[in-house]
């Protein structure tokens, strides 16, 4: 089987929910290529006051961006980090903590778990042939003992996923990406992107390969990635005189954080399958067009996926898995008066914030966290 099917997989894995501040709907579609390498996750309480939506894109297999989709956010909300009110460092050491744990006997069982039919079968059977804990891997406070077993020096899995996640708490929104897929807000119908995508050619991603070692060919990192920062693809990092920020290739994720205000709309994540098609706007433009006469926000990210699935395979673009999360702020329905007595929603007073937090989509700014030591 090549690259591409005969006729594309147009079936969708769709989803809505929706609490007293946030509606979600998501919508994923195998479309042109042989296998689908897209995962996701989106939880409107990953706390009581939190959620959690993300877009894992994998490439050269499936396994890392399952991983991901389950373990991401368990490890955001187990770290310590997390506990101290800190989400920008509790998701930025979450994304390294991937690659530690894809690592050694239990990574090895845990990704052939994920993996098909076959492999699902070996890594059931060494997890309860090798797991101290009978293969019991869903445990919320799971500490990811060392175990003993066969594959006890795997260095990681040589294939890999982009990791584009969203935390909303309150009016806080942290915005965390590797790789290219993408994050963008809608404010008042102007599109403003809160992540980047990682390519080799930008410069300050240049450096880093040509200093670890590596090359760029073709616009490629060693002549095959088109990215410059993943999880997984554990090839690319085992130089051992180099932290993990320092890899040729590297998981370390931008942080943007943006205080939301009442002129957001909505936040779109999807996979480049989507963006490859429509620019930022195009896409804030459409969903405007269809989110109020639909009947749910699956259905508009469906109306998106057939929007960008292209016709045959003879361009390339509108052929990639397409993944898509859109997330709707609900308008605060309780009214403030002014001094002159007119009704005015709450946060429309502080106009100079707004202001200032469009510009901090537009160009997002990175955590401190981003700097700290893996």
């Amino acid at each position: 089987m090549g690259v591409y099917l005969s006729t594309p997989k147009t079936e969708k894995l769709s989803e809505d929910g929706e609490n007293d501040k946030l509606k979600f709907g998501l919508s994923s579609m195998q479309g042109w290529r042989a296998t689908m390498e897209d995962a996701h996750s989106a939880l409107l309480d990953l706390d009581n006051d939190t959620a959690f939506f993300g877009v894992f894109d994998g490439h050269g297999g499936k396994v890392v961006a399952k991983f991901c989709a389950k373990y991401l956010h368990r490890e955001v909300l187990n770290s310590e980090a997390y506990a101290a009110g800190d989400l920008g460092a509790a998701v930025h050491r979450a994304y390294f903590r991937m690659d530690e744990m894809m690592r050694g006997q239990r990574g090895w069982r845990e990704l052939q778990a994920l993996g098909d039919k076959i492999n699902q079968f070996t890594g059931i059977i060494e997890g309860l042939i090798w797991s101290p804990k009978g293969g019991d891997s869903n445990d919320r406070h799971d500490d990811w003992a060392f175990e003993e077993g066969p594959h006890s020096d795997f260095t990681g899995p040589n294939c890999g996923s982009t990791a584009c996640v969203a935390l909303i708490r309150n009016r806080q929104l942290v915005v965390a990406n590797a790789g290219d897929s993408r994050c963008v807000i809608s404010r008042n119908g102007q599109a403003y992107s809160l992540s980047r995508d990682h390519k080799p050619e930008l410069e300050a991603e240049r450096e880093r390969i040509q200093s670890a070692g590596g090359y760029i060919q073709m616009g490629r990192v060693n002549g095959t990635l088109n990215l410059s920062r993943a999880i997984g693809d554990m090839e690319f990092k085992q130089n051992k005189f180099l932290s993990p920020d320092k890899q040729i290739l590297t998981a370390n994720p931008d942080i943007n954080i943006v205080e939301l205000c009442d002129d957001d709309d909505f936040l779109v994540l999807a996979c480049d399958g989507i963006w490859d098609c429509m620019s930022n706007q195009q896409l804030v433009d459409f969903i405007r067009e269809h989110i109020n006469t639909e009947e749910s926000l699956s259905a508009v990210c469906e109306r998106v996926l057939d929007r960008c699935l292209a016709p045959s395979t003879m361009g390339g673009e509108g052929c990639d898995n397409m993944t898509m999360i859109l997330v709707q702020f609900k308008k605060p329905v309780t009214q403030t008066k002014d001094a002159s007595g007119a009704e005015q929603s709450a946060g429309d007073t502080d106009a100079s914030g707004a202001e200032q937090s469009a510009g901090d989509a537009e160009r997002p700014e990175t955590h401190a966290a981003e700097e700290s030591s893996s």
